[in-house]
């Protein structure tokens, strides 16, 4: 009957598409989980960014993370190369998130840093949804984020720092400070761990003008006074002052609760020192209360 066979052909059609949603899902799936490392970014409405999680499981509460923010017309991509920044990181149990940067008119990567240039993207948004994609993907620990950068990238860390200090539990940046014309104040303490070369002639720690075009670097020890009266703390001249090998530690810790402001110097230049990352997160972890550390124990 051609009604009987109509049905038949229906119920055929219908029993054929169920059978394949299943693998589409996966396919979404697969997709989903490719992306991320340095070939595959994961793109968001707002951006892209790289990950690359440890080899070992997360805890109960999901991976601590370490945000890193690239420097001047570099990547995510090139971030998630650099083996003595990444690889002793993810060793710990840190999965390893490293945002790109927006196109400035230069046509190079840039961060939205305050040096009196109209910002390109709201940042703290864009790192928000890149948290929120990561949550989707793999199992994320909100109370354990580290924020670093490198360069313009640690620029980016100072101002976010100073303006929405809750954003993230610490900062760890390297290479870069406030620009011209620095904060008068912050918002609020924070605990912050800033690595710079001694010889750094790219970002010097007195400051510098940027050719012609009007940006001036600024003053990275002027920076750190806005940070320690922002962070309370007691004293002027560092309360902890050690030499250790080639670098110089300077400590500023009777602060406000849960605020510090720490200062590692280098003799090297414009670079990430040898080491810096597992002495980030030796401090990070020695800041992690007690009963919580189960979560970032190696």
């Amino acid at each position: 009957m051609p009604g009987s066979e109509m049905i038949t052909r229906l119920l055929r059609f219908a029993f054929a598409a169920m059978a394949s949603a299943p693998l589409a899902v996966i396919a979404a799936n697969v997709s989903a989980a490719e992306c991320g490392g340095t070939e595959a970014p994961c793109t968001i409405q707002s951006g892209d960014y790289h990950y690359i999680s440890p080899t070992a499981p997360p805890s109960a509460r999901g991976y601590p993370v370490v945000v890193m923010l690239h420097g001047w017309a570099s990547s995510g991509k090139a971030a998630l190369k650099n083996a003595k920044a990444v690889s002793p990181i993810t060793a710990r149990g840190y999965l390893f998130v490293a945002p790109n940067a927006v196109h400035a008119a230069s046509g190079k990567r840039d961060w939205s840093v305050r040096d009196g240039q109209a910002p390109r993207r709201d940042e703290l948004a864009f790192l928000n949804d890149v948290l929120d994609d990561l949550q989707k993907r793999t199992t994320i620990d909100r109370d354990r984020l580290l924020l670093t950068g490198f360069s313009r990238g640690g620029s980016m860390v100072w101002n976010l720092a100073c303006e929405t200090p809750e954003s993230f539990t610490a900062y760890a940046p390297v290479a870069g400070g406030f620009w011209d014309p620095l904060p008068e104040s912050c918002a609020g303490p924070v605990r912050l761990f800033h690595t710079h070369g001694w010889g750094d002639a790219t970002v010097p720690l007195e400051g510098r003008k940027l050719g012609n075009s009007g940006l001036v670097q600024g003053n990275i020890f002027a920076g750190l006074h806005i940070w320690r009266e922002t962070n309370l703390c007691a004293s002027r001249p560092a309360e902890k002052r050690i030499t250790n090998g080639d670098r110089w530690l300077r400590a500023w810790e009777t602060c406000a609760p849960d605020a510090e402001v720490r200062l590692i110097l280098h003799p090297g230049g414009h670079s990430i020192p040898a080491g810096w990352a597992d002495d980030a997160l030796d401090w990070f972890e020695a800041g992690v209360p007690a009963k919580d550390r189960f979560a970032v124990q190696r």
